[in-house]
């Protein structure tokens, strides 16, 4: 599939499709548990595919499990049956521990059922992009090392953080080639610890290493679009930019109204209903009311795709999810 049309279409559009991320509420479609889900590539694939017939999204979009990667990695993750997965601890203090950290076969934990479902999709659903989702750098690098304790090293042990940050970038740009092997049509790359520094640390420490990813991922055929949730994004926006990221996604964190007018007006920026409050929390006609008020102050933007904040959460309510979908076409139509 040709991306680049595809984007270009997206902002063409007079009537555009939504494009939440929407993977997690698959589990009750399919009458399975998140843990079930997470640990099957037939599930998962399936749950894609079940959400594609249900819903007319922009593009087929998998789940945002951030502790996939650190997993792989050797960072003990805690599994419940229905919440999203977490990482506990830091693995990685020193720097004598950093330069010890080996760098994961592809495939290894549970890397190898993501790309396998991915690639499974790609056979079900074929009357939209599929999107694979992936950690960014920053923010595997804090799981590693620990989220507090990343931040931290940013001042404190700068050289440490580097070591960490190359290895992971290492891991992700061959974790992507393997999407792209089984058939993705692209990756959204999840960067949330990125939002919450400040400019410069943020470009140092993140923004230079996603760009490396995108540099080695990034073609005409292969999206990738870089997902921020954090509330610094608005000033965070040069370095943004500069990953070269075939589209960006933003968090509920920021107003899109005011993200908007920094974007470039010839790649799709998608955004940002809230997921908790509204998606999971919200009621049928909040929903409704909040995504008309989104479009209305967002629409006269050709590139403004309307999307959830970030992953709409297990447990929310397939009511509130139709209603997002029934407002985004009643607005167009």
């Amino acid at each position: 599939m040709d991306m680049k049309s595809w984007a270009d279409g997206l902002i063409a559009a007079d009537a555009k499709k939504a494009l939440p991320v929407l993977s997690f509420p698959s589990a009750e479609l399919l009458g399975v548990t998140v843990l079930d889900l997470i640990s099957s590539p037939e599930k998962q694939s399936d749950g894609m595919a079940a959400v594609a017939a249900r819903c007319d999204t922009a593009a087929s979009v998998s789940f945002m499990d951030l502790s996939v990667e650190a997993e792989c990695f050797g960072s003990t993750v805690r599994f419940a049956d229905n919440e999203v997965p977490t990482v506990v601890g830091g693995i990685v203090t020193t720097m004598d521990e950093a330069e010890a950290l080996a760098v994961p076969q592809v495939g290894a934990g549970r890397t190898g059922v993501c790309v396998d479902a991915i690639g499974r999709a790609t056979g079900l659903i074929t009357d939209r992009p599929v999107l694979a989702g992936v950690i960014g750098p920053f923010s595997l690098a804090g799981r590693l090392m620990d989220v507090t304790q990343a931040m931290l090293m940013c001042y404190d042990e700068p050289e440490m953080v580097h070591v960490v940050l190359d290895k992971v970038t290492q891991f992700l740009t061959g974790y992507i080639a393997a999407y792209k092997a089984v058939g993705a049509n692209g990756v959204v790359i999840a960067e949330p610890l990125a939002g919450v520094m400040s400019p410069d640390l943020a470009k140092e420490f993140s923004a230079e290493y996603v760009a490396r990813i995108v540099a080695a991922s990034k073609t005409d055929d292969f999206a990738v679009i870089y997902h921020n949730c954090g509330g610094a994004t608005i000033q965070q926006v040069d370095s943004i930019l500069a990953t070269g990221a075939s589209g960006f996604h933003f968090g509920n964190a920021i107003r899109m109204a005011d993200m908007l007018p920094h974007m470039p007006p010839d790649v799709p920026v998608f955004g940002n209903i809230d997921p908790a409050g509204q998606f999971r929390n919200g009621t049928p006609q909040s929903i409704r009311e909040t995504v008309t008020a989104l479009l209305e102050e967002c629409s006269p933007h050709r590139n403004f795709v309307i999307s959830s904040g970030c992953d709409v959460p297990p447990g929310t309510p397939w009511a509130n999810i139709d209603a997002f979908f029934g407002a985004v076409s009643d607005f167009y139509a």
